[in-house]
């Protein structure tokens, strides 16, 4: 005999009959709520019919507008209010450590997004200009770039690099003059390299944004670098931001892949990082 549509309503209506990523938030099983804890990923986000629910929607709508903004944001190398007359010069991060900029062959950022490659060498002004404010030879030479997120290279940088300046000067390297790069894509590592001579080059840049941040920094390195050396002779710190790799973690991590780099004299594929395991 058929149920009552009655009987038929009330069981549908029930939530443990729902869908799991239909469920709200408290009705979740602990072990759905433990594995949403654990990434920013938007995992049983739910729906509503065929499409997400409204917070979701407004949710990716404001992630996509943040990572567009961290692409085509120009660098302020003066990351703080630096036109404010009360502003202390030792509060503000380019004056502190004498920061100044140069920029790639790329000139705009339509221009940069287009030809990748413009990126990948500075312009001759810029070569001048290293040559005359840098000096050669140091064992740790650290460079920032824009990349493809302004936004990460002015949160993380700040804290980031003080760490790695001191960390090296710990271990008795000798660290030479930062400076940063408008423009920038990974390959002008190859350059510094040519141009300063270093034994181990750090390049900090920001990573392409997805929908889960747009605060992401990498660390790329490379011993000696050198014109034809390409990604398979460089290392890679990557997810540098508050959700991901802190920059504690960060500045240790490309210190102990340094040192490694100057016992073993080579890097990239040949070099493999040692992290601690997990307790």
């Amino acid at each position: 005999m058929a149920p009552s549509e009655d009987k038929r309503e009330d069981k549908l209506a029930q939530p443990h009959d729902l869908p799991e990523h239909d469920l709200p938030e408290h009705d979740l099983p602990e072990i759905v709520k433990l594995v949403r804890a654990q990434t920013p990923a938007r995992l049983l986000a739910g729906r509503s019919g065929a499409a997400y629910r409204t917070n979701t929607q407004l949710e990716l709508r404001e992630a996509h507008a943040a990572a567009r903004d961290a692409v085509r944001a120009e660098l302020n190398l003066f990351i703080g209010p630096e036109n404010d007359p009360e502003d202390d010069p030792g509060d503000n991060f380019a004056r502190k450590w004498n920061l100044f900029e140069v920029c790639s062959r790329a000139a705009s950022k339509e221009e940069y997004l287009l030809r990748p490659d413009l990126g990948r060498h500075l312009n001759d002004a810029s070569r001048a200009e290293v040559n005359r404010r840098c000096t050669t030879g140091h064992d740790l030479q650290i460079v920032i770039g824009d990349g493809l997120s302004v936004t990460a290279v002015a949160l993380q940088t700040p804290r980031l690099l003080p760490l790695l300046t001191e960390g090296a000067k710990t271990r008795g390297w000798s660290v030479g003059q930062t400076f940063v790069v408008r423009h920038c894509r990974v390959g002008i590592l190859n350059e510094i390299g040519e141009l300063l001579g270093p034994r181990v080059a750090v390049l900090l840049i920001g990573e392409r944004p997805g929908l889960a941040t747009a605060e992401s920094l990498s660390a790329y390195m490379a011993y000696r670098p050198k014109a034809p050396d390409t990604d398979a002779n460089r290392n890679l710190i990557s997810n540098i931001h508050a959700r991901g790799v802190s920059t504690e973690q960060a500045a240790q991590r490309i210190l102990n892949l340094a040192a490694a780099m100057m016992k073993t004299h080579t890097s990239g594929c040949q070099l493999r990082e040692e992290l601690p395991a997990l307790g």
